[in-house]
């Protein structure tokens, strides 16, 4: 998300738009972007505007991100334990396809995802429940035996409405943002690893 964040620093700059403050941030980070720029811009965008702001904008976070990108603590012991587990993982995203290819590819970590549900894929954005209804389905799996974590109050939003248990992690709010919420999540920890080392320490144990 620091990535997200630059690259909509420059944007924002460079369209003459006010800049973007945690406030903005709050009401936009998990949104979409067809949700985000009509909020930018005030007014409704048809889809050439909106795929050549997308460009624009998401090719500024593939630059900026690239060869930086670093897994949140914890990341990788968790998919180890649900590897070694048969437990099926799942990506559900706002991001667009080619966010979503450059990140994991980033990461080394697209190969270790049973699914991917992106936004663009359903008929509505986080704060709706839509993509993560769309990764349990693809994932066969009920939403009310998924866990999902999130870094974003509208997407603990849309876990919740969707019958998901949420976990949120304070990678780019702290927990009283989340806990204040009008959709509070079920956990907050500091990132996976704080999660296994208390709630998720029964997926450690052989």
């Amino acid at each position: 998300m620091p990535w997200h964040g630059q690259a909509f620093d420059a944007f924002v700059a460079r369209h003459g738009l006010p800049p973007m403050d945690m406030a903005m941030r709050e009401r936009t980070d998990g949104k979409r972007n067809r949700e985000i720029f009509a909020m930018l811009f005030g007014r409704p965008l048809d889809d050439g505007e909106h795929a050549a702001l997308e460009d624009e904008k998401e090719g500024m976070y593939r630059s900026l991100s690239r060869g930086r990108l670093e897994p949140l603590r914890g990341l990788l012991t968790l998919l180890d334990r649900i590897d070694a587990r048969g437990i099926v993982a799942g990506v559900a995203t706002s991001g667009p396809r080619a966010n979503v290819e450059h990140t994991l590819g980033e990461l080394g970590i697209g190969h270790r995802f049973a699914a991917i549900a992106r936004g663009d894929q359903v008929e509505r954005g986080k704060p709706a429940p839509d993509v993560f209804l769309h990764a349990a389905r693809l994932l066969d799996v009920e939403p009310a035996d998924c866990l999902a974590f999130e870094d974003a109050p509208l997407g603990v939003a849309a876990a919740v409405a969707a019958g998901m248990r949420c976990v949120a992690v304070t990678s780019t709010y702290p927990a009283d943002v989340f806990l204040a919420g009008p959709t509070p999540p079920h956990a907050v920890y500091a990132d996976f690893a704080a999660w296994l080392d208390d709630a998720g320490r029964w997926m450690l144990a052989d």
